[in-house]
């Protein structure tokens, strides 16, 4: 089975997820072209040319499903009128994200991984986040998330 997924993919491909919110935060704050990091995020991580994608965000309560790369991207970069509750999650100035499995599930070309993310800002707090990511290997053998759930932790 050559194209299972390892439990070293993941980890590098939420390795490098981390990285690309960090950037796009970076590229906004530089007054870089933060639009086209998040693009490049989005074609490079998700399998929207695949297929649907399901892309349910943390802080979206109107639009909460979004199943296209327009409103994947409207999400991390805001200025969509289609989604005007988008302030853009990725151009918050996050400085590192960090994963914490609880669990994951491969079963040979598919996986996916649940836990906790833990995005720092600039002042240091980290806001934890929980996730369900499901990813499938694309054609150039890289791993692209299909699944995308996240959600604030119930507080009661």
């Amino acid at each position: 089975m050559g194209n299972t997924i390892t439990a070293d993919e993941i980890a590098d491909a939420q390795k490098i997820w981390g990285e690309g919110i960090v950037a796009i935060g970076k590229a906004f704050t530089d007054k870089g072209d933060f639009v086209k990091a998040a693009a490049n995020h989005i074609d490079t991580l998700y399998a929207f040319e695949a297929g649907t994608v399901l892309f349910k965000p943390t802080k979206a309560a109107n639009t909460q499903f979004r199943p296209t790369r327009e409103a994947a991207l409207s999400y991390f970069v805001g200025g969509n009128d289609n989604y005007k509750e988008d302030h853009g999650f990725a151009i918050h100035p996050w400085t590192k994200v960090l994963f914490e499995n609880n669990a994951i599930y491969i079963h040979g070309d598919y996986a996916v991984a649940m836990g906790n993310y833990f995005f720092t800002q600039l002042d240091g707090t980290e806001v934890k986040v929980e996730y369900t990511f499901g990813y499938l290997k694309g054609s150039d053998g890289k791993l692209k998330i299909n699944l995308h759930h996240s959600s604030i932790p119930f507080n009661s």
